[in-house]
């Protein structure tokens, strides 16, 4: 890490300020930790520019503004010593540096309390930022054009029939495309102001509470059952990502109590509710079809050497949202069933 640390001369850190390591939880940007003794200060990040672009952090900076207004613990930017939002080095990298928040990472629940407090937390971050109109300067086009993704899959099928992987893609492709046709459809919901990643690792806990959301650079706007449905995909899967699914709808259940409680009066509409378990199987047909598509294409940018290949580890990943979405669907009575009570519930107190 000693390499890194002449990045830090950019901005007024606290004397003894150091790089002492990189933090491995997430697969897109780069971060490292800053510690002064045993005490973290912040996190160094370079930014993952194939995705993302500098003006990312001016978005990233309203909506930290907005949220903290709202009386929310969130991290923030921490700008330069000449006063810019990130650091661009000789070689065309691009740094930030934030403020820590919260004392650890999960990388699942480990009790349904976690989950009712990540949803309390994502309610109340929801409602901090109902109000929020700023346009935003990164704007990822079709992240979730669920069509488009199932295209793309359909077009490397075509394109890739050589590929080592095609005989084992292939059926699982079939499958993704069966059960993407046989999913829900969710009528025309609000735009509000999403997170986009809500996996369990973008939020930090001190203790069994969670404290902030993280990791900021897919806000944008979008609809809700898009944003429960990538956090539900990762909440109620008891296995990792790479191992066979085990979906959990009391995790479910808990989940959206939480979020009922800390979205408050002004949280979802009765559509919107209606629309989170379709939006859980649509996500987890969504990125399986992504993951086929990036095994047959070798490109995929965050791996695991375990597996041997890219294509591997992303084929891995594609067995498991689409046996996670297999699973939602065959439980998709009973989830909707707890959705509506809880729905039901909250117009009974209004």
């Amino acid at each position: 890490m000693s390499h890194l640390q002449p990045a830090l001369t950019h901005w007024r850190l606290p004397e003894g300020a150091a790089v002492s390591g990189q933090v491995d939880t997430g697969l897109i940007n780069t971060t490292c930790e800053l510690r002064v003794g045993d005490t973290v200060v912040g996190y160094l990040q370079r930014l993952n520019t194939s995705i993302f672009v500098p003006a990312v952090h001016e978005d990233i900076a309203q909506i930290t503004s907005a949220v903290a207004s709202a009386g929310l613990c969130t991290p923030k930017i921490v700008p330069c010593a000449d006063g810019s939002l990130w650091h661009e080095d000789d070689e065309g990298g691009v740094w930030r540096c934030l403020t820590p928040v919260g004392s650890r990472t999960m990388v699942a629940f480990e009790t349904l309390q976690h989950a009712q407090s990540a949803g309390r937390l994502v309610g109340r971050w929801h409602s901090a930022l109902a109000d929020f109109e700023v346009p935003f300067q990164s704007v990822r086009a079709g992240a979730h054009d669920t069509e488009a993704h199932m295209a793309g899959l359909q077009e490397a099928l075509r394109a890739h029939r050589g590929h080592r992987l095609f005989a084992d893609v292939a059926p699982l492709a079939e499958q993704i495309l069966a059960g993407w046709s046989a999913t829900p459809r969710v009528g025309e919901l609000p735009q509000r102001v999403i997170h986009g990643d809500l996996k369990v690792s973008n939020l930090r806990f001190s203790g069994d509470d969670a404290v902030a959301i993280i990791d900021l650079d897919t806000c944008a706007y979008g609809t809700i059952d898009v944003e429960l449905g990538d956090a539900l995909r990762s909440w109620c899967n008891r296995a990792s990502e790479d191992d066979a699914p085990h979906f959990d709808v009391d995790v479910l259940e808990a989940a959206l109590r939480g979020y009922a409680d800390g979205a408050g009066a002004g949280g979802l509409s009765g559509a919107e509710w209606q629309s989170v378990v379709p939006g859980l199987e649509r996500i987890c047909w969504e990125l399986s079809a992504r993951f086929c598509k990036d095994a047959l294409e070798e490109r995929y940018f965050g791996w695991d050497t375990r597996f041997g290949t890219r294509g591997a580890h992303n084929l891995a990943r594609a067995r498991g949202q689409a046996g996670l979405a297999a699973q939602v669907a065959s439980a998709r009575g009973e989830a909707d069933a707890r959705v509506r009570q809880i729905r039901d519930e909250i117009a009974a107190d209004s």
